[in-house]
C-alpha cells in the first residue's frame, strides 16, 4: 500500500490539501486531481478575491463534491447551479469550457465550507468531445448502509450500485462514513483503487493511517479499511486512461494540444461564462501543473 499525504496549499482566504497529482502517484485509475478544501468558517461579507474567477479545462471531467457549505458554479454553457452538500455536479471540459466558483452564500451569510474537488481525465476518442454539465441532487445518489458503513455511490460503479452520472470510462467513486470497528473493502474489479481519508482514524494492511492520506492500493490487493473512531473516507479509482500531460488547468494526452489550449486562453479565443465575464484568470507566467484554480 503506497500512502500519500496532502501537501497544503493557501488559496488566500482559506487552505485546502492537494492529494493528486503527486510526485509518488500521478494518477488513480483516471483521476488525475484531487483537493480537499477545508474545514473551514467563512465570515459573512467575504472578499470578492475569494472567488474562483472564470477558467479555462480541457480534456477532463471535473466534479465538485460539499460535506457543508455552498458554491455557485458558471459556465460557457450557460449553467448557473448552486453546489450543495451531497449533490454530484459532473463538468465535462472535453474540447473546452470555461467555468467560475463563487462563494455568494457565505459572502451574503457566513458559514462552513467542507469539500472535494477531483478532475477525471479523459480516454483518448474522448479528449474532444463536446462539453456538457450535469448536475445532480442528493436524492438520485444512491445509498446503502450494513454494518455500521454508510456508502453513497457519487459516479461510476460500486457496491453492486451505479450512480445517476455519465461517465466516459470504467471508474468509481463513492463517499463513505464508518463507525468505529467498521469495515470496508474496496471493489476488487478496478485495477487501480484509492482511499482518501477525510477525517478521523483508520488502519489498512496493518498500517495505522491519519486524516488527510490517501490510501492507494495494488491490483487485486484486499484493500480492506477499518475505522479506528468514527471516520469518513472517499474511495476513488478505476481503468487507467494512459499517460497524460497536466498544465495549470489543462489535461491532455498530447503536449501539443495544451499549448494549443494555452494560446486559445491567452489570446481570448475560450468563451466566458455569459452572466460572468467581466472578469477572468489570466494565463500564469511560468505555468505548473494545477495553478490558479481549484478545478
Amino acid at each position: 500500500m503506497l500512502l500519500i499525504d496532502q501537501r497544503r496549499r493557501n488559496l488566500g482566504r482559506f487552505e485546502v490539501g492537494r492529494v493528486l497529482p503527486s510526485p509518488l502517484r500521478h494518477m488513480v485509475g483516471p483521476f488525475i486531481f484531487f483537493d480537499h478544501m477545508g474545514p473551514v468558517n467563512l465570515a459573512a461579507g467575504l472578499p470578492r478575491d475569494a472567488d474562483v474567477r472564470p477558467h479555462p479545462h480541457i480534456g477532463l471531467a471535473t466534479v465538485t463534491y460539499l460535506f457543508a457549505g455552498e458554491i455557485m458554479h458558471r459556465d460557457s454553457l450557460g449553467s448557473q447551479q448552486p453546489i450543495r452538500p451531497g449533490e454530484v455536479n459532473w463538468m465535462t471540459a472535453g474540447r473546452g469550457i470555461t467555468h467560475s466558483e463563487r462563494f455568494e452564500r457565505a459572502r451574503r451569510e457566513g458559514g462552513p465550507m467542507h469539500g472535494i474537488q477531483s478532475w477525471v481525465a479523459l480516454p483518448d476518442a474522448q479528449e474532444e468531445t463536446e462539453p456538457v454539465f450535469a448536475h445532480h441532487p442528493e436524492a438520485d445518489q444512491p445509498v446503502q448502509q450494513e454494518g455500521g458503513a454508510w456508502l453513497r455511490v457519487l459516479a461510476g460503479e460500486a457496491f453492486g450500485q451505479r450512480a445517476a452520472v455519465k461517465t466516459l470510462s470504467p471508474l468509481f467513486y463513492v463517499h463513505v462514513a464508518l463507525a468505529a470497528g467498521a469495515r470496508v473493502a474496496l471493489p476488487r474489479e478496478y485495477p487501480e483503487r484509492g482511499a482518501y481519508l477525510v477525517s478521523g482514524a483508520v488502519s489498512a494492511e496493518g498500517q495505522a493511517v491519519a486524516a488527510g492520506h490517501m490510501m492507494v492500493f495494488g491490483p487485486g490487493a484486499p484493500a480492506v479499511v477499518e475505522a479506528r473512531t468514527p471516520s469518513v473516507l472517499m474511495l476513488l479509482g478505476g481503468e487507467p486512461v494512459g499517460e497524460r500531460y497536466i498544465e495549470w488547468n489543462f489535461v491532455s494526452s498530447s503536449k501539443g494540444r495544451i499549448e494549443q489550449a494555452k494560446a486559445d486562453w491567452r489570446a481570448g479565443r475560450m468563451k466566458l461564462p455569459d452572466s460572468d465575464a467581466a472578469e477572468f484568470i489570466p494565463l500564469p507566467e511560468g505555468t505548473h501543473p494545477s495553478a490558479g484554480a481549484m478545478s
